[in-house]
């Protein structure tokens, strides 16, 4: 098998899961490592014996390497996304792919034209339970969903956004809460429900209204493709990071996820069906445990032409919608329809 000389740009908390996941894929080499804080990443790059860039349009021009990870803030994403598929590499980026629609509709025109392939990192699909779910659904036999809630209650302090000047901030982030946090939650929701057909949201910004541009707090109510209804809710206000508690209700009885325990609940009896828990019994970061098998499932679609086993841009750009149409519908205060 052909060995693939990886690069990864952005040396923030969030590379470290992909330099992890890269040292359990065999015939893989990180060979450069990107960022514009020079002594950051000559000491990262060092630690990795790898090569330093500070401008990640340097190390586009290494013929050698063929795949680049995207870590950096979400309004970098876009750009860094065109250039590396414009020089001929393999693209896998942190989410969100973009800050808007009109980012996907750059995005997926460059995708189409492109030699290398996209692939975006919504690694909490590959949680054990939402494999569960989704197998659960599958073989139907709860019978016709009829509805979904979610509830997700994390905390970020006032530092988490003082500390990076690009959070927070409308023209950096694009938003807040929904769009870096809650952007996972809504993707499962329309993932399992097969898509979304309307919604209406509304966003709000509370105890961190002093930090942030963006929202602390957001709810909306859904309509799926498959004629359930979806209540959601989240907020970046609680003390600490609490499991997210999905529940499907279904004709013939629901599944519960609730402590990153996944449990099949029908009249009389509540089995439990799976758990997020590490192997070592520790409770799961809240990032989830799916970086490495996302980052496996990508490099395989890489080595095998025509495998399709990863979140591409036609996935990806289904939750940034929804973020997007949430913002919306807060501002106008009517239902937005979804175009899937």
């Amino acid at each position: 098998m052909t060995i693939l000389n990886t690069a990864i740009i952005g040396g923030g908390a969030i590379h470290g899961c992909h330099v992890n996941a890269l040292r359990q894929i065999p015939n893989v080499t990180l060979r450069a490592l990107v960022d514009t804080d020079s002594v950051k990443g000559l000491k990262l790059a060092m630690n990795y014996q790898c090569r330093f860039y500070q401008d990640y349009r340097e190390m586009l021009l290494d013929d050698s390497i063929d795949v680049v990870h995207i870590c950096t803030p979400h309004f970098e994403h876009k750009n860094m996304i065109l250039a590396a598929l414009a020089a001929g590499k393999n693209v896998f980026c942190e989410k969100p792919v973009g800050m808007n629609g009109s980012d996907i509709i750059d995005i997926t025109r460059a995708v189409e034209g492109a030699s290398g392939l996209l692939g975006v990192c919504y690694q909490n699909r590959l949680n054990p339970t939402s494999l569960r779910i989704l197998h659960e659904l599958r073989n139907g036999g709860l019978g016709k969903m009829l509805s979904i809630r979610a509830v997700l209650t994390w905390s970020r302090s006032g530092a988490y956004y003082t500390d990076s000047a690009w959070r927070g901030r409308l023209a950096t982030e694009g938003g807040s809460l929904l769009i870096n946090q809650a952007i996972h939650t809504l993707d499962l929701m329309q993932w399992f429900a097969g898509g979304v057909t309307r919604l209406k949201g509304v966003v709000d910004s509370g105890e961190l209204a002093d930090v942030t541009e963006g929202e602390d707090s957001a709810m909306a109510t859904l309509h799926f493709t498959n004629g359930a209804r979806g209540i959601f809710y989240a907020s970046n206000c609680y003390t600490t990071d609490s499991p997210l508690l999905l529940e499907i209700h279904c004709e013939h009885g629901s599944l519960l996820l609730n402590d990153n325990t996944l449990w099949r609940v029908t009249p009389g009896e509540r089995f439990k069906l799976e758990s997020d828990a590490a192997p070592d019994g520790s409770a799961k970061s809240y990032w989830g445990l799916g970086h490495q098998q996302a980052i496996r499932r990508f490099y395989h679609a890489i080595n095998n032409p025509g495998n399709t086993d990863y979140t591409d841009i036609r996935e990806a750009g289904k939750s940034l919608t929804l973020v997007e149409a949430i913002y919306r519908s807060s501002q106008i205060r009517q239902w937005i329809d979804i175009n899937n």
